[in-house]
């Protein structure tokens, strides 16, 4: 028997239209408390909930209990709680309302039991995103909010004509493992694709989440992506194509951020290259490499997340991003520094921190299906990882040459928000039972062995020297990376200039061509119907009654038989 439960997402979504009516100490209880009270209502949902909805002749149901949906409501939940205390004394209200229902919505897809409802929420995190870039307030956060925009809302049409179609095909709208052979499922698929940061279009992360504000960053950095990866692992386990569309992402993902000089830059591409075992593993599709690419996308949101809090706490207190700018700040940021280190040992699955006992259930599901090819190209890509993220973002910004940078270490708040996912970081990696046993699938995994500690820590080791003997070369200069969004911020807006230029010139010679002939069609008529027209003459009545009569005569001829 099914029971009744409220969507736990709601909570945040509703609850964020009283953020401009508190303040103070009331203002502070809503961020920090709605996520909390939501994280409760995520593990309250039993597994038979029941929360029917009639809509146009459907029966939607956005409280589908599955263990992957509250594995990844409950990370959100805690992001939008650290997010929250992260921005607690800097972000505006138009940010924070925005968090929220970002937060919430993200939520909401993953107890969504139809594709309705997760269309619903997946515009509501389109908007709810867009408006976190936007509340930056600066000019080139319009810009890259209005891009992010445009992609987003892209996908989101591709995602409901996909929806579409499958209705037609099967009149079914219920969210279940679908095979991308039908042409619905392959525009899902699709749609799925463009959130997760698939190429082509996987540089609106980097084009738009460091525009935001610190806080922005790093609330930006959890949410689109990681919903993508669990839409993914529902409705196309073990699709092929994803194994290899993962790999592109993971080493798009190295080569941008070796490439990048600014710092928040390096970590947007890095989200990319994690996002990619995340689908490749799902492509993989068993349930060891399920229950990595869960587990990856649980543990990636804190360290990710730490990352950029390290980042933009340094933004904050210096004004500056590019890693040429900065240097030596570990001498008055020392707890910044040592939280930035704990997330980037993370981020390259270092022994005991929640990186390393995450990412080798998908590189181990890759070896136990007997796919070389894809363990050999995942190992390769973990040094990759160790570089750019691991190495190079807390070598370039906290030590290398010394600055001249004295600032103080970040608010308290902000910190604080730091330390619980430091914590966090540490904590899962020495005890990954926490996770495991919240996964979707029932695992008898033991990642401290012997062989699996020592190959790791080779592994980076290796890349670490291969830092330090290619450091030059790693040292980046005031250049800018060109990517697919070349595309469309330079080459489709020059396209579309001179488009512009082109039919203004037709339609200019268009009116001309048509201004010419309506005067000869009047030159026409005044010749006819003019005072001297021919049309315009009078006749004398007399001849004008002689040709009626001859007329009637005729007629009368014609009927006469």
């Amino acid at each position: 028997m099914s029971e009744f439960a409220l969507p736990p997402g709601l909570v945040m979504v509703l609850g964020a239209f009283l953020i401009p009516f508190a303040k103070g100490d009331r203002r502070r209880l809503l961020i920090l408390g709605l996520p909390l009270l939501t994280l409760v209502l995520v593990w309250l949902v039993p597994a038979n909930a029941h929360f029917p909805i009639p809509f146009l002749g459907f029966e939607l149901d956005p409280v589908h209990y599955t263990a992957a949906g509250r594995l990844f409501a409950t990370v959100f939940a805690i992001m939008a709680f650290a997010g929250g205390l992260y921005g607690l004394g800097n972000a505006r209200n138009v940010e924070v309302m925005a968090t929220l229902v970002y937060a919430g919505s993200a939520i909401g897809v993953t107890f969504a039991g139809d594709f309705v409802t997760l269309f619903i929420y997946w515009e509501l995190m389109a908007l709810g995103s867009t408006l976190v870039v936007y509340s930056a307030g600066t000019e080139s956060a319009r810009r890259a909010g209005f891009r992010y925009l445009m992609i987003h809302l892209l996908g989101g049409v591709v995602l409901m004509a996909g929806i579409a179609a499958h209705f037609a095909a099967t009149g079914d709208i219920a969210v279940r493992a679908l095979a991308p052979e039908s042409f619905g499922a392959v525009l899902i698929l699709i749609g799925f694709l463009i959130n997760a940061g698939a190429p082509p279009l996987s540089a609106w992360i980097a084009d738009a989440y460091p525009e935001a504000s610190p806080s922005g960053t790093v609330v930006l950095s959890a949410f689109t992506t990681k919903t993508a990866v669990f839409a993914l692992l529902v409705v196309f386990p073990g699709a092929d194509i994803l194994i290899w569309i993962g790999l592109y992402m993971v080493f798009y993902g190295i080569i941008y951020a070796l490439l990048e000089n600014d710092m928040r830059r390096i970590l947007a591409y890095s989200i990319v290259n994690q996002v990619g075992f995340m689908v490749c593993a799902i492509g993989i599709g068993t349930e060891l490499a399920l229950n990595g690419a869960a587990a990856h996308a649980f543990a990636h949101i804190i360290y990710k997340a730490l990352l950029l809090m390290s980042a933009g706490s340094v933004l904050m207190m210096t004004g500056k991003r590019k890693c040429t700018d900065l240097g030596g700040l570990f001498q008055s940021m020392p707890l910044t520094a040592m939280h930035g280190i704990i997330g980037a040992l993370a981020i390259s699955a270092f022994p005991f921190t929640s990186g390393f006992v995450t990412k080798s259930l998908e590189t181990s599901a890759a070896a136990h299906e007997g796919l070389m090819i894809v363990w050999l190209l995942l190992l390769a890509a973990s040094a990759g990882v160790f570089l750019h993220a691991g190495i190079k973002f807390p070598w370039f910004v906290f030590f290398q040459r010394d600055s001249g940078l004295r600032p103080p270490e970040p608010p308290r708040n902000m910190m604080q928000a730091m330390g619980l996912f430091s914590f966090l970081c540490i904590g899962l990696g020495l005890f990954p039972q926490v996770i495991y046993v919240m996964l979707p699938y029932p695992l008898d995994y033991q990642p401290y062995t012997l062989d699996h500690v020592l190959t790791q820590l080779q592994l980076l080791l290796f890349a670490g020297f291969a830092f330090f003997v290619m450091l030059d070369q790693m040292k980046r200069t005031l250049t800018i990376s060109l990517d697919f969004d070349w595309f469309y911020r330079r080459f489709f807006k020059s396209l579309g200039e001179e488009f512009a230029v082109r039919t203004t010139t037709a339609h200019a010679g268009f009116e001309a061509r048509t201004a010419r002939t309506v005067r000869r069609l009047i030159d026409n008529l005044y010749a006819h119907h003019g005072p001297q027209g021919i049309l315009a003459r009078t006749r004398p009545t007399g001849s004008m009654v002689l040709w009626v009569a001859l007329l009637l005569g005729c007629t009368l001829l014609l009927y006469i038989r």
